[in-house]
């Protein structure tokens, strides 16, 4: 009995923590900045793919030290999608704010572009990339420096963006004859990644580290010699609860965070005490894209690495974020685990296993626990049951519809 607890504790913290992760750097965006970005898987799936890119230059040149290759992969990850997401929030988003619908449009058409990107590229579409912003936002930058500038301004974009295109697709015709240039780098296929050896193995009282001998006495004194739990779900835990602290502390010690939280509060006022607004719209944006990469990272240690990976996550990132209150860690912690526990209660391998025990024990029930299995083997699947959890969902908004912890005071500035 006390295994099987433990158990439902540990996959209820576990499934929480995915979610938290995933969710992290969205309350940010969201909570922080009130941008709806329907990107987020996406960024998420960049992450995840820069770590299957260290991993394979792991395995090219330093194949002795492959064990080591997630602490590299978790801060490139990290940078990779902080940087992407300043040059969203610069390209896209800056001209958006305080339009949630063009957002949200625009996010969602940004992730469509990011995904067929991941199918398709190689090393012809990433030389006409460079190529063009070089020629077109090259010349842009250099045309700017005229006097006579804004008189010019539309006429140079006139002449210079189908004169950078014309290049960039002449060069990329040239390229193209090279086969070793053609070669899509993903694909759309999934691609899978090999773990560290030292999470390879799930942690059991027999392989506790020494200095927790204790706990594995303990746990066989009760029984417990049998209970074991996979080190890559403890991995992402303790990552986790790393992310949360960092992010608290950043957000509640330090001079930036206190400029994150003044803009949130008062744009106008703000900018009147001389805070860069700018400045700190694209420092917030940058932070939760580098969250949304780690989390990215995260996620590949229980699955596989593949252009449509962000989708699963978004939608249930969102809730969390939602249900917790807008901008509340604490309220995001909370809504993690509660939308984690519904979702592994309300599973066929849960609900089912327990009526069927049932079953057996009270046999003139037998026709009421049969009525009962044959429900939650309906419900209990994975799309009935992710339903099942948004009329939750639906019906506590409709008591608490600014979240657990609703946001007190001045409302955010959109």
């Amino acid at each position: 009995m006390l295994e099987q607890i433990l158990e439902i504790l540990f996959n209820v913290i576990s499934i929480g923590s995915v979610l938290l992760l995933a969710a992290l750097g969205l309350a940010i965006v969201f909570g922080l900045m009130g941008v709806i970005n329907l990107a987020h898987g996406e960024l998420m799936m960049l992450g995840a793919y820069s770590t299957y890119v260290v991993q394979q230059g792991f395995e090219l040149w330093a194949k002795d030290a492959l064990d080591y290759y997630l602490w590299v992969a978790l801060p490139v990850a990290f940078i990779f999608t902080a940087l992407v997401g300043v040059l969203l929030e610069k390209g896209v988003i800056r001209f958006l704010y305080g339009r949630p619908l063009e957002t949200l449009l625009a996010t969602w058409g940004v992730s469509l572009i990011l995904r067929q990107f991941v199918r398709s590229v190689d090393g012809v579409l990433l030389i006409g990339i460079a190529l063009f912003c070089l020629l077109f936002f090259g010349g842009m930058w250099v045309l700017r420096r005229r006097v006579n500038w804004e008189s010019t301004r539309d006429r140079a974009i006139a002449i210079l963006l189908p004169l950078s295109l014309a290049i960039t697709s002449i060069a990329s015709i040239l390229l193209g004859k090279n086969e070793a240039l053609t070669n899509k780098w993903f694909g759309s296929r999934n691609l899978d990644i090999t773990f560290p050896s030292w999470l390879d193995e799930n942690l059991s009282p027999e392989n506790l580290p020494n200095w927790l001998a204790w706990l594995g006495n303990w746990m066989k004194s009760v029984g417990l010699e049998d209970f074991s739990v996979p080190r890559t779900r403890l991995f992402i835990i303790g990552l986790t609860i790393v992310c949360l602290l960092g992010v608290y502390l950043f957000l509640n010690r330090s001079n930036w965070g206190l400029r994150i939280r003044a803009v949130t509060q008062n744009r106008s006022m703000s900018a009147c005490l001389g805070i860069p607004t700018r400045q700190v719209d694209a420092f917030t944006f940058a932070l939760g894209s580098g969250l949304a990469g780690i989390a990215g990272c995260a996620v590949t240690l229980i699955g596989s690495v593949g252009p449509n990976m962000g989708g699963n996550y978004i939608v249930d990132a969102f809730m969390v974020v939602v249900v917790g209150g807008v901008g509340n860690l604490f309220g995001s912690i909370l809504a993690a685990l509660g939308i984690s526990t519904a979702n592994y209660l309300i599973s066929v391998e849960t609900f089912v296993p327990m009526f069927e025990a049932l079953q057996t024990q009270v046999a003139f029930l037998k026709p009421l626990w049969e009525s009962f299995v044959t429900f939650f083997e309906f419900f209990g699947t994975s799309s009935m049951a992710k339903v099942l959890v948004f009329a939750l969902i639906i019906a506590f908004l409709q008591i608490r519809p600014a979240g657990i912890f609703p946001q007190k005071g001045r409302s955010v500035e959109l």
